[in-house]
């Protein structure tokens, strides 16, 4: 897939403190402590997920305007079924309305809406509010937010595992010919970079199970923040720290050669 995001005219990265020219290509989040963030105000979580989706607003927009080429974010794990059946419920109704309520936006500033999981598990009329936002916004060129549902990093391989196996069995590939690119292509990113930077707020130092072969080598900055807290200049901050990296990839950089 091409990605074309590109930088509005009317933004100023240099502003920021943001190189223009080593932005990430891909962030992907996960947007994590909402339920903690509602505790500490004495609200509900209900509450908490509310305004973790006023966050999300807030990034998506600024991503599309600095030209960020993808954004993945850990919206609904696998491991989020086990949580109390009124909350689960919650998060699929904060999902249509959140659809139902930005996609128009989302369009307009050529945003084009992805998903990546088991989303043929998640309930029907979710199922149909991501088939008519995907639809809907399949030939935009803009930012590519990749929304992660039912997703987790084992079941992905997983599921990669069983595509292989059965192009193996039907003889379309032999077991030798199976290397890196191959596997990437049967993952559900197939044809996104890995991402650049990851970014977990609520200061937890795990990965929860997320994108766990797509960053391999990815930077990762945690912040203490709960995502409802995280904005505009939280994004800004991340992004500066990963521009001071030093990114290898296992060699070594001139000066230490």
């Amino acid at each position: 897939m091409q990605l074309n995001s590109r930088k509005q005219d009317n933004v100023d990265m240099q502003s920021y403190g943001i190189d223009p020219e080593k932005l990430p290509r891909h962030i992907a989040i996960i947007m994590d402590g909402n339920g903690r963030w509602a505790k500490r105000r004495g609200l509900s979580r209900s509450m908490g997920h509310r305004a973790g989706v006023e966050a999300l607003r807030a990034v998506v927009k600024e991503c599309s305007l600095l030209g960020v080429a993808v954004l993945t974010v850990y919206a609904f794990s696998t491991e989020n079924w086990r949580r109390p059946k009124e909350e689960v419920g919650l998060l699929m109704a904060l999902l249509i309305e959140y659809l139902k309520k930005e996609i128009d936006e989302l369009h307009r500033n050529d945003i084009m809406i992805r998903t990546i999981g088991r989303t043929q598990r998640l309930p029907l009329e979710v199922q149909k509010e991501l088939e008519k936002a995907i639809e809907c916004t399949k030939s935009n060129k803009g930012l590519i937010l990749n929304v992660a549902l039912n997703y987790g990093g084992r079941a992905d391989i997983v599921e990669a595992v069983r595509k292989l196996s059965t192009e193996v069995l039907n003889k379309n590939i032999a077991p030798e010919d199976i290397n890196e690119v191959i596997v990437d292509n049967a993952l559900y990113t197939a044809g996104l970079p890995d991402p650049d930077l990851l970014i977990r707020t609520s200061g937890e130092m795990r990965l929860s199970n997320f994108l766990l072969w797509q960053i391999a080598y990815t930077e990762i900055v945690v912040v203490e923040d709960f995502w409802p807290d995280f904005n505009q200049s939280r994004l800004h901050e991340a992004i500066r720290n990963f521009q001071k990296r030093d990114r290898r990839y296992g060699g070594l950089t001139k000066s230490k050669e």
